[in-house]
C-alpha cells in the first residue's frame, strides 16, 4: 500500500512539474477546480484590497465561471462596466450566463490571448488576474499590457493561491510587474493565498 501511495505522489508531483513547466489555461470541461472555494483569497479580501468604485471600469482576465466577476459587477454598480477577458469562449459564455441570471447587464466578454490585449492605452482603473499569470506563456508581455491598458494611478490586483500548479511567489511577482512599470503597494494574506495590488 506505500508503495501505491508513494508511486502515486509520484505522478501527481510529475504532472504538476510538467504543467508548471508548460503553462496554459485550465481546460473548461476541468473547471470545478475554478468553482470550488478559493481559501484565502476570497471575495471580501478581493474588495478590500480593490477598493472598487461605482462607474469604474475594471479588466477581469481569466474569470474562470464568474467567481469573482458577479460580485464585481455589482460593486462598481450599472454605471460601471467589468470586461472580462479569456482564451477560451466556454469560460466566457459560462460567465455571462451566469452574469445573465442575476440581471447583471454591466459584464462584457472578449475572448483573446492576454499577452496582447485589444484595447487602447489608458482604458481602465483597474485589472484584475487571480490564479492565472502563471498559466500565460509570457508574464512580463502580459504584465506591460497590462500596465499599458491601465489609467494612470490604475490598480492592478494579483491574487494568487498555493497548491495551484502555476502559483506565482510574491517575490517573483513583484519583480516583474516593477519591471513592467507597475508600482508595489501591498499585500492582503499570507504568502501561500494572497493579493497584491499595483499601481500605473
Amino acid at each position: 500500500m506505500r508503495k501505491l501511495v508513494a508511486l502515486a505522489a509520484l505522478v501527481v508531483g510529475a504532472v504538476a512539474l510538467w504543467w508548471r513547466k508548460n503553462p496554459s489555461a485550465c481546460p473548461y470541461s476541468q473547471r470545478f477546480w475554478v468553482e470550488a472555494p478559493h481559501p484565502l483569497i476570497t471575495r471580501a479580501r478581493l474588495r478590500e484590497i480593490l477598493e472598487p468604485q461605482p462607474g469604474e471600469r475594471v479588466l477581469e482576465i481569466g474569470p474562470g465561471t464568474g467567481y469573482y466577476t458577479l460580485d464585481l459587477a455589482a460593486w462598481v454598480g450599472e454605471e460601471g462596466a467589468i470586461e472580462i477577458f479569456d482564451i477560451q469562449q466556454e469560460m466566457l459564455d459560462h460567465t455571462i450566463r451566469a452574469a445573465a441570471e442575476r440581471s447583471l447587464l454591466n459584464v462584457n466578454p472578449t475572448r483573446g490571448d492576454a499577452q496582447e490585449l485589444g484595447w487602447d492605452d489608458d482604458t481602465f482603473d483597474a485589472a484584475i488576474l487571480i490564479t492565472v499569470l502563471g498559466e500565460i506563456p509570457d508574464q512580463d508581455a502580459a504584465l506591460r499590457e497590462v500596465a499599458r491598458v491601465l489609467r494612470p494611478g490604475g490598480r492592478l490586483i494579483v491574487g494568487e493561491l498555493l497548491g495551484d500548479p502555476h502559483y506565482v511567489t510574491p517575490g517573483s511577482l513583484q519583480r516583474r510587474a516593477e519591471a513592467a512599470g507597475l508600482r508595489f503597494e501591498r499585500r492582503v494574506g499570507p504568502r501561500v493565498g494572497y493579493f497584491a495590488r499595483f499601481r500605473a
